[in-house]
This record gives C-alpha cells, sequence and structure tokens, in this order.
C-alpha cells in the first residue's frame, strides 16, 4: 500500500495528476477541489493516496490530506458508491461540509454530486451518520475559545437556523456562517454574524 507521494507536480489535468517521484511518474485520479489546491507545475508536493485494484484496472487516487483519505475510505463502504463516486462528492463538499451535511440529515447537498441520486444520499447518511461523531464535535471545528464557546454556538445555531429558514441547505447555511465567523471575527452578535453570512452564501 502507498500511503503517500512525495515530490514535483509534472502534470495536471482535470481529475488527473502526475507526480514525479525520483523519476518515476505516478498518475493519481483526483478530484475537482485537490486540483485546485495544487501548487504550480514542477513544484513539490505531498499527496496521499488510495490504491484501487479492480477487474477493470487499477487507479491510484490522490488527496490533500489524511482527512480527505480517511472520509474518502468511509465513503466507499456505502453500497451503491465507489471510487469515482466517492471522488464526486469530494468534488462539490469539503470533508467538513460532508461531514455536517451528514450529521443534518442533508441529503440535498449530497446528492448535489455527480452520478449521487437522493436514494444513495440517503443511504449515506444512514451508514455513515454513526461514524461522523457528533455536532459537537463539528462545532469545536470552529476554534470557538471554551469560555464563549456556549455563547458563539448559540449564535451560530441561530444563524444557520435563520438560513435554513430563508430556504438555503443546511450544510450551505452551516459553511456560510463558519466562513463569516472566521471573516468578521465576531460571533456573538447574531444580526451582524447573520448578514455576514448573507454576503457570503448570496
Amino acid at each position: 500500500m502507498i500511503e503517500f507521494l512525495r515530490g514535483r507536480l509534472s502534470d495536471l489535468d482535470p481529475g488527473r495528476a502526475v507526480i514525479d517521484v525520483n523519476g518515476v511518474g505516478y498518475v493519481l485520479s483526483i478530484s475537482d477541489s485537490t486540483a485546485a489546491l495544487m501548487p504550480a507545475i514542477g513544484e513539490e508536493v505531498k499527496i496521499y493516496t488510495f490504491l484501487s485494484v479492480r477487474e477493470d484496472g487499477v487507479t491510484l487516487y490522490g488527496f490533500p490530506t489524511y482527512e480527505d483519505l480517511d472520509i474518502f475510505k468511509k465513503l466507499i463502504t456505502v453500497s451503491g458508491i465507489g471510487p469515482k463516486g466517492a471522488l464526486g462528492i469530494l468534488s462539490v463538499l469539503t470533508p467538513d461540509d460532508l461531514r455536517f451535511a451528514i450529521l443534518s440529515g442533508d441529503s440535498k447537498a449530497i446528492s448535489k454530486a455527480p452520478g449521487i441520486g437522493k436514494k444513495t444520499a440517503e443511504r449515506l447518511i444512514l451508514d455513515l451518520k454513526d461514524k461522523m461523531g457528533s455536532m459537537e464535535s463539528m462545532r469545536e471545528l470552529s476554534g470557538s475559545p471554551s469560555d464563549v464557546r456556549k455563547v458563539s454556538d448559540s449564535v451560530r445555531d441561530d444563524a444557520v437556523e435563520a438560513l435554513v429558514s430563508l430556504g438555503y441547505s443546511s450544510s450551505d447555511a452551516f459553511r456560510a456562517v463558519k466562513e463569516a465567523a472566521a471573516l468578521t471575527g465576531d460571533d456573538t452578535d447574531a444580526d451582524r454574524l447573520l448578514q455576514a453570512a448573507l454576503k457570503v452564501i448570496m
């Protein structure tokens, strides 16, 4: 098993990257989001990998972080989701967004991925919900100091609920509120946070 590769980016195309490791070019299948994080051609890159051996061929998949690789492995345990489907999901949702979509039961957000219908998205949520931790663990990702966490959690929850009531999906609302809090540096004023989140999401 190849855990990761460290080398120079030799070539980059949609869905494909070539990493030159000591003169050997490794072809990787990658998501659109991974491609967007790649450095310039010729620069060094470290990428985590998953080797898929199937009857129709051998494919090496690449991921920018171990977190991406880990959630990819979870996705392919779901019936009806193969490596290509999992890669498609990670092209439209970050690991954090996917976790929130699963924990909040947001099948609509997951079904935005190519080839993933509503039933498959619902099965994914059912199969992986217990493996995604909890909503509390998602809040920990916000980095709020412990002495104000209860206040900021309440404010963020209110902002997310307000966006959902306006017709946005739970995962889109969560992402917008999270980005707004990071941009403003303030998650203790609900009105201000909601206004900032609206600017992010629109």
